[in-house]
């Protein structure tokens, strides 16, 4: 039993040391949840396995998003040997090359229709909308016990073809209302 408690304590620390070190140092020393918001993008990219091979990776901001301007100093960067670019979408046409869809809790009254849209493509969908993960959504960016943490839906991902690592998975909080 300890050492299960102790490969879980290192498993938290690699994947918080790697999300320290991604954020952008033009930031300073104060880190918003914003900015949280966004290194967490930016590393689900490097913990999810999609299919196919690709050279760029596309995270695109749905609708009203306001993480535009904290994403950007990743634009361009290698993200698991791929070029990350950092796009806003509003239509189902434009998200059919998105690796990977932030729909902001702004955009919580269009989320089931933009979850059917994503339907069955290798899209992962992450929100900040508090019931994202329950409605379908495969990552949830869920504020409790006094910080930023989150939620995986691995039907969500299967469906999408997609697969978290399990390194991932041992960091996710335990989705709500879900047996684990």
């Amino acid at each position: 039993m300890p050492t299960r408690i102790l490969l879980r304590l290192a498993a938290r620390i690699t994947f918080a040391t790697t999300l320290a070190f991604t954020i952008p140092a033009s930031f300073g020393e104060v880190t918003t949840e914003a900015q949280l918001k966004a290194a967490y993008l930016v590393n689900f990219l490097k913990y999810v396995e999609f299919p196919g091979t690709r050279t760029v990776v596309n995270l695109c901001l749905f609708g009203r998003d306001s993480l535009g301007p904290y994403l950007a100093g990743y634009e361009g960067r290698q993200v698991g040997g791929r070029e990350l670019r950092i796009r806003k979408v509003s239509s189902p046409e434009q998200i059919a090359d998105c690796q990977e869809l932030f729909i902001p809790d702004t955009e919580e009254a269009r989320l089931t229709a933009v979850l059917r849209w994503v339907d069955k493509q290798p899209i992962l969908t992450v929100s900040d909308a508090d019931t994202f993960t329950r409605e379908g959504g495969g990552i949830a960016l869920v504020r409790a016990e006094g910080r930023l943490q989150f939620e995986v839906n691995v039907e969500a991902l299967t469906r999408a073809g997609l697969r978290a690592s399990p390194q991932m998975l041992r960091l996710a909080r335990p989705m709500a209302g879900a047996a684990r």
